[in-house]
């Protein structure tokens, strides 16, 4: 079994600062606005669409009664919550769509 690879934030800031020049500080101070952004707009019950890549929205997931801490086995009850949803766009979903591995 392959591990999958992992592509982090840190990552992605020093790319980014070698393709556009700008300093990596710089990028991260917009990056984390751009996150603190989608963060906000979901507890405010938005959804968030970039085109191209996809849709963020907030989903109720429905409490349960009876429902088992994976940890203990104890059995717990489990009030609605909401959870963040992310379906990808068309564009991106064409991008992934041939392949059919995680090895490169």
């Amino acid at each position: 079994m392959t591990k999958k690879k992992k592509y982090t934030k840190a990552e992605i800031l020093k790319s980014i600062s070698v393709e556009t020049g700008l300093k990596q500080d710089q990028i991260r101070h917009i990056a984390d606005l751009f996150i603190r952004e989608i963060k906000t707009a979901l507890v405010a019950r938005k959804t968030i669409e970039l085109r191209g890549f996809g849709t963020f929205e907030l989903k109720i997931r429905k409490g349960r009664a009876k429902a088992h801490n994976p940890r203990t086995g104890e059995i717990v009850s489990v009030q609605d919550h909401g959870i963040a949803v992310f379906r990808p766009g068309r564009e991106l979903k064409q991008s992934v769509w041939g392949i059919t591995s995680l090895e490169k």
